[in-house]
């Protein structure tokens, strides 16, 4: 697949390709969409931990990484990425930052709209960044597995993304919490150090908290709200 596929040419191959690769393992999926895409797709990371990152790099290990700099990053999380890009050199992360600085964005919206309006928030932090990155790749990879959340159950390994218009791969979706810990335990995976404080879902400071012990990974996210998505993924 070439860069200069049409929209129309992408959805097919994505159609064709959910059902050839529905019960795909993690590296054949990769396999699949580095032999589709080569430079032209770009792997998402939120650096709670390197999982995907590790299975990406034993395929090809120059590949680009997305990291949404949010600008409300807790410090532990600007300090996993920074240790990616040391253990694995050969990668390049593409920070993608808002329009505005968090003081730009309280100057026009007032201070703390995460909590006014996550919605917004979310959308001007990570959405806008997020499509405008993506608009220069055809294929996005990303770590979202089903067991994440109700909303994320049906998730297949390759898909159509209609909002961001690519490509869609979703290596891990299959993946059980043990399956993803074994392999973080195995290979010495990086993982945020914000993981073994009880925090199981990491995204904003302001809008993370710890979980409750056997509680749903993500009830840490806007706790307190009914908000589950922040727009990237649903």
């Amino acid at each position: 697949m070439t860069a200069a596929a049409s929209r129309d040419e992408l959805k097919t191959l994505a159609t064709e390709a959910s059902e050839k690769l529905a019960d795909a393992s993690a590296d054949e999926a990769l396999r699949w969409a580095v032999e589709q895409f080569g430079d032209d797709l770009i792997v998402a990371s939120n650096m709670q931990d390197a999982v995907l990152i590790d299975l990406a790099t034993k395929v090809k290990p120059d590949i680009d990484v997305l990291f949404l700099d949010t600008g409300y990053h807790f410090a532990e999380t600007i300090g996993t990425r920074d240790a990616v890009a040391t253990v694995y050199p050969r990668v390049r992360i593409i920070n993608a930052q808002p329009e505005q600085s968090v003081a730009e964005q309280d100057a026009e919206y007032g201070p703390r709209l995460h909590e006014r309006d996550p919605n917004r928030c979310c959308h001007l932090r990570k959405v806008v960044p997020l499509r405008r990155v993506l608009a220069s790749y055809s294929c996005w990879v990303t770590g979202v597995r089903r067991v994440d959340a109700p909303t994320r159950a049906n998730t297949p390994v390759v898909m159509w993304d209609e909002r961001n218009g690519l490509v869609k791969v979703n290596p891990i979706a299959a993946w059980t919490d043990d399956e993803f810990n074994d392999y973080i335990r195995r290979h010495g995976i990086l993982q945020n150090p914000l993981v073994g404080e009880g925090y199981l879902s990491i995204g904003c400071a302001p809008c993370t908290a710890k979980v409750a012990p056997g509680a749903d990974p993500r009830s840490g996210r806007w706790a307190g709200t009914s908000k589950t998505e922040c727009g990237l993924h649903a």
